[in-house]
C-alpha cells in the first residue's frame, strides 16, 4: 500500500501549448505498472479551457466545484456543475472548461495506452468557446 499526502506533490501549471488561460494540475495519482490509471485535480480560472483533444482509452470528468463547460465535436456546449460525472469515450474529440465568469475544478481520470493518454490538437477558438450552450 502506498500513501501520498496531500501537498505532497507540487501544483503545475496548465501548459499554454495545451490550454487557454490560466490553468493549474495537481496529481492525484499515477497507478505503477501493470495499471494505467493516473488521475488529477484540474482548476480552470474564468474563461480558461484545453485545446480539442482525445483520449485513447477515453476519460472520465467529475465536476467538483464551479460552473464549467464541456463539448464534443459536432455536438452542444454542455454545462458541468459539482456532482457531474462525464465518459468521454475513446478517441472521441472534446474539450473542457470554466465558465466565462466562473472557475471550474475537476477531477481528470483517464488510463494509458502504449504510454499515452491524451493526444493534443488545435485551440478551441474564442468563437467555438462563446458558441450555443445547452444549459440543462
Amino acid at each position: 500500500m502506498e500513501l501520498r499526502k496531500n501537498g505532497s506533490q507540487p501544483s503545475a501549471r496548465g501548459p499554454a501549448e495545451y490550454f487557454t488561460g490560466t490553468v493549474r494540475i495537481d496529481q492525484l495519482f499515477k497507478a505503477p505498472a501493470p495499471s494505467r490509471s493516473s488521475g488529477a485535480y484540474v482548476t480552470f480560472e474564468p474563461g480558461a479551457r484545453s485545446n480539442w483533444h482525445t483520449h485513447p482509452l477515453g476519460q472520465t470528468l467529475i465536476c467538483t466545484s464551479g460552473y464549467g463547460y464541456v463539448q464534443s465535436e459536432g455536438g452542444p456546449i454542455r454545462t458541468i456543475r459539482p456532482g457531474d460525472v462525464v465518459w468521454c469515450p475513446p478517441n472521441e474529440k472534446h474539450w473542457h472548461g470554466a465558465s466565462l465568469t466562473t472557475a471550474m475544478t475537476h477531477i481528470a481520470i483517464q488510463e494509458e495506452l502504449n504510454g499515452k493518454v491524451v493526444d493534443w490538437m488545435e485551440k478551441v477558438t474564442d468563437e467555438q468557446y462563446n458558441g450555443p450552450r445547452d444549459e440543462r
